[in-house]
């Protein structure tokens, strides 16, 4: 199936590593140009010559931008202006991990901390690209979340609380943007990151390998599929959402979990 990328532009924040890196990648491959940002140069240097492999540099643009600095995502949906000529076809909202922590452990900078940065993650690059997306033909958002929005964890109470708010958030965009622009998103499980590669490297049974130290995780997490995802594989989710082919799909989550959700 042609998704219909060629010679569109795209927007993938925090598409510097894990689930963006492979939006942007699997992007490019389709026929779109692409500009990611991220917060560190070291990996925004690699991002960039990793995907200037897929097609060239001229089908790519890598800057640095840190989307809880307004001025900073203002200036980058000026360079994208440019360099896409004023038009944007797909925004793809990335940025944003995970806390772990009670109620009781939690502080009220914390809780500040998390609130602003799942909400303005989602919210300073849709103010500032939004001029761009109105001038595209069939424009489209995909926000990427977590599972944590329908189905909240005791040990990551603020991100879940976060994340329901965000997935409200998105609802309700998809329906103030419609029928100019369609909004969706992505509600994750457990993806193969650089999050759980450190909890593995940091394992106190040094004699356990990573297949069966990420193995154990999926049963005792309780994944059907007895394994944690691989990061292209949300991100072809994101990019059929995000595509023409998925036209008359907006105000959707699409869950990508393994099936671990336990919520109808």
């Amino acid at each position: 199936m042609d998704l219909g990328y060629a010679g569109r532009v795209a927007v993938v924040t925090g598409g510097t590593s894990g689930i963006g890196l492979e939006t942007a990648r699997i992007l490019i491959e389709e026929g779109a140009r692409v500009a990611v940002c991220g917060r560190d140069e070291a990996r925004l240097e690699a991002a960039r010559a990793r995907l200037a492999e897929v097609r060239g540099e001229d089908a790519l643009l890598a800057a640095r931008c840190d989307v809880l600095d307004k001025a900073a995502v203002a200036a980058f949906a000026e360079a994208v202006a440019v360099w896409g000529g004023g038009v944007l076809d797909l925004l793809v909202n990335n940025a944003g991990q995970g806390r772990v922590s009670t109620f009781a452990s939690t502080s009220d900078d914390d809780w500040r901390a998390e609130l602003d940065l799942k909400f303005f993650s989602q919210i300073l690059p849709i103010r500032a690209l939004r001029p761009l997306l109105d001038r595209a033909e069939a424009p489209a958002i995909v926000g990427v979340n977590s599972l944590l929005a329908y189905q909240p964890e005791p040990h990551m109470v603020c991100t879940s609380a976060a994340r329901a708010g965000v997935q409200s958030l998105l609802k309700s965009l998809a329906a103030e943007l419609a029928p100019r622009i369609r909004v969706n998103s992505i509600v994750l499980g457990l993806v193969d990151s650089g999050q759980w590669q450190r909890r593995f490297e940091a394992r106190a049974d040094r004699a356990v390998d990573r297949e069966t130290w990420y193995g154990d995780l999926a049963r005792s997490k309780g994944i059907p599929l007895v394994r944690l995802g691989r990061p292209e594989e949300p991100a072809r989710a994101v990019v059929f959402l995000g595509s023409p082919a998925a036209s008359y799909i907006t105000g959707a989550s699409l869950e990508v979990s393994g099936g671990v959700s336990r919520f109808i």
